[in-house]
């Protein structure tokens, strides 16, 4: 082997793609998968080294890939900047990404994001479901390493709390403590409750029910007797669920415009600060 084809071998192992430590799936069922992505690229490497494709060695890229864009892609990452890190608490940052000019990132409520970095020499993987508004322009924003969550949802609003709390309970090595508080009218009027049953049984999630126009804990079935309250959700039972808290507790809000603003002043005459929640 010249010293040429030597340097190609060279070039040729560095293009090699590499392939993903297990700790950088986030467990979340994606299609496709980061491991998807590795066999997929691994796939087209080969080919073009049996080809001797000298394309990719001088850089040059595909027409599929030429070009820079903010449309999220599954099969693609792109780069953002972060423009801003807030610490709201001892281990939960709210961090800001820039988009281009006005442009929105593009997902629908509930939806997440993979987002990849390196900590510590270790590069990781997590799914993040954005706190912004999908109407958001310019930019988008994320809270990441919670410690304790306390979630409160009305009616609908318990909608992106699921995706939320899939990505803690399918990450074995989150242990973020949750405290889902679901706020409906009746028993009949929860929805999802095979899921929220089988988040419960999770070490590190608790869930909890207010009922307004329920009154008899007779008529509900005995696994949720002792967590369901009658009645609305007011100062005196916030105060109490925030004390059961292990910690002070990052708190997310959703539901109708009246919830969200009686949350808002109940969990400040409850100790919490304005950095410490965060309103849908």
């Amino acid at each position: 082997m010249d010293e040429r084809e030597d340097s190609d071998a060279e070039a040729w192992l560095q293009l090699k793609p590499v392939e993903p430590l297990p700790s950088q799936c986030c467990g979340s069922g994606c299609s496709p998968c980061v491991f998807d992505l590795y066999y997929r690229d691994l796939e087209r490497w080969e080919a073009a080294r049996a080809r001797n494709d000298q394309s990719l060695l001088s850089g040059k890229q595909s027409s599929e890939t030429q070009g820079c864009s903010t449309k999220l892609s599954p099969e693609t990452f792109l780069a953002f900047h972060i423009s801003a890190i807030e610490k709201l608490t001892k281990d939960t940052y709210h961090v800001r990404f820039t988009l281009p000019g006005s442009n929105q990132l593009g997902l629908h409520p509930g939806q997440h994001l993979i987002l990849r970095g390196t900590a510590d020499g270790l590069e990781i993987q997590r799914a993040y479901t954005p706190i912004s508004p999908v109407t958001a322009e310019g930019y988008f924003d994320v809270l990441i390493k919670y410690g304790e969550l306390l979630m409160l949802a009305a009616g609908t609003g318990l909608a992106p709390m699921v995706p939320i709390l899939q990505s803690i309970t399918d990450n074995a090595d989150d242990e973020t403590f949750v405290t889902l508080v679901g706020c409906f009218k009746t028993f009949e009027a929860i929805y999802l409750k095979t899921f929220l049953q089988e988040q419960a049984r999770f070490w590190n999630v608790r869930t909890f029910f207010v009922l307004s126009q329920e009154v008899s804990p007779e008529q509900l079935p005995w696994s949720y007797r002792e967590k369901t309250h009658f009645g609305r959700l007011g100062q005196e039972l916030l105060d109490e669920l925030v004390a059961r808290c292990q910690r002070k507790p990052f708190t997310l809000v959703c539901g109708s415009p009246e919830f969200t603003e009686d949350m808002a002043q109940y969990l400040l005459a409850a100790g919490l600060t304005k950095d410490s929640y965060f309103l849908f």
